[in-house]
């Protein structure tokens, strides 16, 4: 479903679907509840596309995120990471292992709304939760446990 929608997107904005952009994919939406980062996207694709380049896997990625086919996530301490998921999401972002999960927006905000009343032309948007991870929780708990308090 998600690759479909992104090479009808794709072919909307003009852009062929070459071997590459297509392995690119692939693996983006394969990896998708991971976002993973153009590195891993790389390595991955490379088991399916032997003569793929590292600089091929960013400036697909980049020219999708421009068209706003993707998502790239910036982040100031860590390698950008891109999603496929184009809904209306919060990325969870565990601070310990850097691990981002999506969780459905309960209630949608109408950008259209906000845009009218103050005037400000919205072209993306992006909601974050930082803390920990289930998995980083638990391991910080087991380790807390085996810690002798004097």
């Amino acid at each position: 479903m998600m690759k479909t929608a992104i090479i009808k997107k794709l072919r909307e904005k003009g852009l062929k679907l070459t071997s590459q952009r297509r392995v690119i994919i692939d693996v983006l939406v394969d990896k998708t509840p991971v976002h993973p980062s153009a590195a891993l996207i790389y390595r991955e694709a490379r088991k399916k596309a032997k003569r793929l380049s590292l600089s091929t896997v960013y400036a697909t990625l980049n020219e999708f995120s421009r068209q706003g086919i993707i998502k790239m996530l910036e982040f100031d301490q860590a390698e950008n990471r891109y999603e496929a998921n184009m809904t209306e999401h919060i990325n969870l972002v565990c601070k310990n292992c850097n691990k981002i999960l999506d969780y459905k927006v309960p209630i949608a905000i109408d950008q259209r709304k906000v845009a009218k009343k103050t005037g400000f032309s919205i072209t993306d948007t992006r909601l974050e939760y930082y803390g920990l991870c289930r998995e980083c929780r638990k391991e910080k708990k087991a380790w807390s446990n085996k810690v002798a308090i004097p």
